[in-house]
């Protein structure tokens, strides 16, 4: 089965452009296309696909507010944003709402259909300036490296859970947190999602913000 992507964008060129980019790669599927948040929302509901590629300024509703949106109502659909805009508050607030990932325009094909894998499995994705951002960000953050600022949830996490969090906040994906460890890839799925379920957080992109804000990570 093909990866339904729905394209979310206000300018008829770029989805174009992305539409015919896509057309090749046969694991993917373009199954619709959105003028504005609203739209997008309509869309996902008709549509349900597996990854939507969100622009964050949009006409009406913008990408962010369409994000939380559909992450509340359809959190199995990964939004995937691909913007111009690579500013901290943009970053942040497109995490915070529920995209699993955050790509500049600039992005080659490969990056985008690495990326859209990515989402479509669970993973949290960025392009390396996006990446370099968010370390300088959280390194030089006052409270990132202070134990008794992290939230009482924290508390909840075993010991495992805890070093399997690090790793997942410096980056690395469920394969080779399983190698690092040498725990199977079951048993890793499982840990991240006692992990979710402690920090009440929805997917691996918001513990990865939390992870940081907590002081881990810093070790890759």
């Amino acid at each position: 089965m093909p990866i339904k992507v729905l394209i979310a964008d206000d300018h008829v060129f770029y989805r174009e452009g992305v539409r015919a980019l896509l057309g090749s790669v046969h694991e993917i599927e373009v199954v619709g296309e959105a003028n504005d948040g609203e739209e997008a929302i309509a869309q996902a509901n008709d549509l349900k696909p597996n990854v939507i590629l969100m622009d964050l300024k949009m006409p009406g509703m913008n990408g962010i507010d369409a994000t939380r949106r559909i992450h509340e109502t359809h959190p199995n659909i990964g939004v995937l944003v691909i913007t111009m805009f690579d500013d901290d508050d943009s970053v942040f607030a497109a995490m915070r709402a529920g995209a699993r990932g955050y790509l500049l325009k600039d992005a080659d094909k490969d990056e985008v259909v690495r990326a859209i894998v990515a989402v479509e499995r669970g993973e949290a994705i960025f392009s390396p300036a996006i990446a370099q951002r968010m370390m300088q960000y959280f390194s030089s953050s006052p409270s990132a490296s202070s134990k008794k600022n992290q939230p009482d949830e924290f508390a909840e996490l075993t010991e495992r859970e805890l070093e399997i969090l690090d790793l997942i906040a410096q980056g690395h994906n469920n394969l080779t947190i399983s190698n690092k460890l040498s725990l199977s890839i079951k048993t890793v799925q499982n840990y991240v999602s006692s992990i979710l379920t402690k920090l009440q957080v929805a997917d691996r992109s918001q513990a990865i913000v939390r992870a940081r804000e907590a002081g881990l990570g810093k070790g890759g």
